[in-house]
């Protein structure tokens, strides 16, 4: 099949994330055993007209054995020219997001609007990239019908017939955005009724949750999307199930050397504000006081950043702990350690 020539059988994909899966993000999940990874969602016109912001979403660190591009627009001549500079680049794979639900993105009839709302041009904008690439195209796309899989499969077969190398699809409508069941069965049809690879989506929020995509959709592949921020070792834990979760002291270094990067990659004033959502994904459902929490969005200074670590290592509540023995199967675990 053509994904084995992409992801092995089993392998994690993380997802593009927009305003996440920067290099940063993407050198932590790599710690920790992901080795396929994609930019954040990229806009074609952004690209063309060399938006700075965009230039620095691209770049790749030396590193990385397989990096992944994914584009977003509609207009066939800026999608060419957007495509032009992507075959100069090393890119391991091109995959065409027919799958945001975001407004912002919705509004110019673009990701999985333009799926739902015109698929016929949808399908024919996919052409373009497909036949010009010179590095494999793919796709990701949403149901289109909770219930009957038949528009589903219908579109995702169309989109191989236009050269689709594999195809990721999210087992929810555009309109759920990220809530709600993940229509399994609906993905599972799609992947019997194709010949090329597909790769499961939605709902992988743990290890656990993660294996039982695959089963319940027969996928030999699944993408980890808000399951990796602030959780890198979900990968390690994809990998063996056997794996522990992080310890506290664990937590702190991943949390410390993730910050390090953002400050190498961005500068120290910047880091300090797009830091803060990330450090909040570290202690998010991890026990730990909501004061310590909500101090993070005032963080400004690396001696702030010291004092908030010195904080996280002394270990969530003791309450924290009492919930997990309840709770086994808890999304966010942490190990305990001679600091809890």
């Amino acid at each position: 099949m053509k994904l084995n020539r992409i992801y092995p059988a089993g392998a994690a994909v993380l997802a593009p994330l927009a305003g996440h899966t920067d290099l940063p993000m993407r050198l932590s999940a790599r710690r920790h055993g992901c080795r396929y990874a994609f930019t954040e969602m990229i806009d074609a016109g952004s690209l063309v007209f060399g938006n700075a912001k965009t230039m620095t979403l691209i770049r790749r660190d030396p590193s990385e054995d397989f990096l992944g591009i994914q584009l977003v627009g509609s207009d066939h001549d800026t999608l060419k020219k957007a495509l032009a500079i992507i075959n100069s680049l090393d890119f391991s794979v091109l995959d065409f997001n027919l799958g945001c639900p975001a407004p912002k993105v919705a509004k110019k009839g673009e990701g999985a609007a333009f799926a739902a709302l015109r698929p016929e041009e949808a399908v024919r904008a996919f052409s373009v990239l497909t036949e010009h690439a010179r590095i494999p195209v793919t796709v990701k796309m949403r149901i289109l019908d909770e219930n009957d899989p038949e528009p589903t499969v219908r579109f995702a077969k169309r989109l191989e017939d236009a050269g689709a190398a594999a195809l990721t699809l999210h087992g929810r409508m555009m309109k759920m955005f990220y809530s709600g069941p993940v229509f399994h069965a609906v993905i599972r049809a799609v992947r019997e009724n194709l010949s090329i690879p597909v790769v499961a989506n939605g709902g992988a929020l743990s290890a656990p949750l993660y294996r039982t995509l695959l089963a319940e959709t027969s996928c030999e592949n699944g993408m980890v999307a808000r399951g990796a921020l602030g959780n890198p070792w979900i990968f390690r834990e994809i990998a063996d199930a056997d794996a522990s979760p992080p310890t506290v002291e664990e937590l702190a270094e991943e949390m410390e050397a993730h910050f390090r990067s953002i400050v190498d990659f961005y500068g120290e004033e910047l880091a300090l504000r797009i830091s803060r959502k990330t450090l909040l994904e570290y202690l998010r459902g991890r026990g730990y006081p909501g004061e310590l929490r909500a101090s993070i969005s005032f963080l400004n200074s690396a001696d702030a950043f010291r004092t908030l670590m010195k904080a996280v290592r002394k270990g969530p509540s003791p309450r924290y702990w009492q919930t997990l023995e309840q709770n086994p199967s808890a999304e966010r675990r942490l190990a305990p350690s001679p600091v809890s």
